[in-house]
Order: structure tokens, then C-alpha cells, then sequence
């Protein structure tokens, strides 16, 4: 459907499909640590705070002793699910929170995910290795495959001679992940193509804010498909890039634009954190969380509606972001 030539009416009623999805999800959330709430990992049976640290902007923190206090702050407030990547400042960032999570049986307060860039069996499995020294820890309790934009990146991961999938379930057999996922924020075709691969995903991560409602929508195309399959939604970009564009040029509050988002059937929302003011403002968000009603989403759509048609706003859509690793480094 393009939503340059529906009508208002139709689309509103296409937008807020996600509450109505939502419901199960929202009614299963409950009280967590510390008064941030926890919602149910898709059919996992794991709960996880509403908010996560993202590990790319943890480790964008300039002086590494705030960033590693932060993350402690963070875990003592409640906010336990950790997101990383094993490309995130070239593994400085797993570096980085596992060192933040070594000290007071930290990394057992948490629920502690990262990505893979590589597509085949011997990268994987290399990968997980880095990925495990670095962060100081014998198991990943999420490993997804991270950044999926290209059309044959699917087929890869699921290659019967050298596919990372193997890597994957292997790996899970041997206790060093519990749970299989994948990102990607370029176009929601690409999240379809790999739901529909024979294969029960745990987690899948994607864009969920309030532009993405407009162009190539991830919350539309993606998260029912998500939902009935019973497979978790994390949700990432909830200010749609990393210096806020949602708050800084269309003028919604930071309050508004994560209520959106947690309205939705996601079990978590990934937070750019880069300073405690980011971090007590996230949590207190969360601590009073109450879901968007349908005039207030009607609201803020329409704030948005024609910055947001085109996509010029997401860059992580139209412009080459994302995991180039394994095609620099083909098989």
C-alpha cells in the first residue's frame, strides 16, 4: 500500500494495528527490578526490562570509566537487557561491557545479547569466540545475526554446506548461546525473507518509531509477521537515528516518541545511552510507562506525517548502513 495515496483515515486505522497486537503483550507486562517493567521474550519464557543499554553508544562515551559507571548505574536501576555487537567500535564496545560486567556477579543481573557479521560456518564461529573473550563470559544468553540488507544475506546464513546457522545451533547445542536471533534496519522485505526461512527465531530487531510508520514500515509489514509467529520484537531506533533527529528537528519530547515505541508488541526497546542524563531520563520513562491512546498516537502522526513520507529522515533506511563484513570478506 503507498501511503502517499491513502487516506488519512486508512492509514490511522493501518497504524494503530500495532496497539490492538500489542494487547497480550502489554497485559503480560509486570513490576521489575527496581520499577522499571518487564515484558515476556516472544516464546522464550525469559522476561526482560522494557528498556536495554545499546552497546554502540556505550562505548561512544568518551571517557571509559563514566561509560563502565554508567552501565553499573544502569543494571542497579533495573534496566536488564544489554545489546551489542561484535563490530560495535571495531569490538571495542564488547570489550567494554565485559569489563563493566565482570565485577559483582554483574554479568548475572543481566540478559546479555550481541551480533555476528559474519554469514558463514568458519566466520561465525570465529566471531563468537572474539565475542566471548571480550565480553569476560562463557555464554551469550541472545546471539542474532546482525544487519540484514542484502538480498543474498539470507541464503548465506542458511547455506547447507557453509552457512553461519550451523555455527549457531551448534553453539547452542554446546551451551554458549541460549537464544537465536537477527537485526537489520534497511528494508522490512529483507526481515521477511528471513521469518519465512524453516527455522523458529527467538528475536528479531528492527526499527519501531513513529516515522517508521511512514516509509518501508518495519511496525507494519514486519511485526505481525513477528507476532504470530510468536517470535520476540526488539525494538531499536526509538529516536529514529543517533542524535535524536525525532526530538531535535520535529519537535516531539523524548517521553512521547519512547511511549510510541513501548506501546507497540515489542518486549524491549534499545536506548542510545551516552550519559546519565540519557540513562535517568530513559528509566524514568520506563518507571511510568503508560501506553499511547489512539488520539495521542493521531497526534504525534500527524507532527510527523510529511517529513516523514519520504524517508529522508531514517538514513539507516536510504543510505549504506549496516554490516558490510561479510562482503568485504567473502566466502
Amino acid at each position: 500500500m503507498s501511503f502517499q495515496n491513502v487516506d488519512r483515515r486508512d492509514f490511522i486505522k493501518t497504524a494503530l494495528a500495532g496497539l490492538v497486537l500489542g494487547a497480550d503483550l502489554l497485559a503480560a507486562q509486570e513490576p521489575g527490578p527496581e520499577g522499571i517493567p518487564v515484558r515476556p521474550l516472544g516464546n522464550t519464557g525469559e522476561k526482560v526490562s522494557i528498556i536495554g543499554i545499546g552497546g554502540w553508544d556505550i562505548a561512544a562515551v568518551p571517557d571509559k570509566d563514566e561509560a563502565i559507571s554508567l552501565m553499573h548505574e544502569a543494571i542497579d536501576l533495573g534496566v536488564t537487557f544489554f545489546d551489542n555487537c561484535w563490530e560495535y567500535q571495531q569490538g571495542g564496545s564488547e570489550t567494554l561491557m565485559g569489563k563493566a560486567l565482570s565485577t559483582e556477579n554483574r554479568r548475572d543481573k543481566v540478559f546479555l545479547m550481541t551480533k555476528v557479521c559474519a554469514r558463514d560456518y568458519n566466520g561465525a564461529k570465529q566471531q563468537l569466540e572474539d565475542s566471548l573473550r571480550r565480553l569476560q563470559t562463557d555464554h551469550l544468553d541472545l546471539w542474532q545475526f546482525h544487519g540484514i540488507k542484502w538480498d543474498d544475506d539470507p541464503d548465506l546464513i542458511f547455506d547447507p554446506e557453509q552457512g553461519a546457522i550451523a555455527a549457531a545451533l551448534e553453539a547452542r547445542e554446546a551451551g554458549k548461546i541460549r537464544y537465536i536471533g537477527f537485526s537489520g534496519h534497511k528494508h522490512p522485505n529483507y526481515h521477511l525473507r528471513m521469518l519465512e526461512k524453516p527455522f523458529q527465531w527467538d528475536t528479531v530487531q528492527m526499527p519501531v518509531n513513529v516515522l517508521d510508520a511512514h516509509y518501508h514500515s518495519f511496525q507494519k509489514q514486519v511485526l505481525p509477521v513477528a507476532v504470530d509467529q510468536g517470535v520476540s520484537v526488539l525494538g531499536m531506533k526509538g529516536l529514529a537515528a543517533q542524535n535524536g533527529i525525532i526530538v531535535r528537528r520535529l519537535g516531539l519530547s523524548a517521553e512521547q516518541a519512547r511511549r510510541y515505541s513501548l506501546s507497540l508488541p515489542i518486549s524491549t526497546l534499545i536506548c542510545g545511552i551516552q550519559s546519565q542524563y540519557n540513562l535517568h531520563q530513559d528509566v524514568n520513562i520506563a518507571r511510568n510507562f503508560k501506553p499511547m491512546t489512539e488520539e495521542e498516537i493521531q497526534k504525534i502522526y500527524s507532527v510527523v506525517k510529511e517529513d516523514a513520507l519520504d524517508g529522508r529522515l531514517e538514513q539507516y533506511k536510504i543510505g549504506n548502513y549496516g554490516c558490510d563484513w561479510h562482503h568485504e570478506n567473502r566466502m
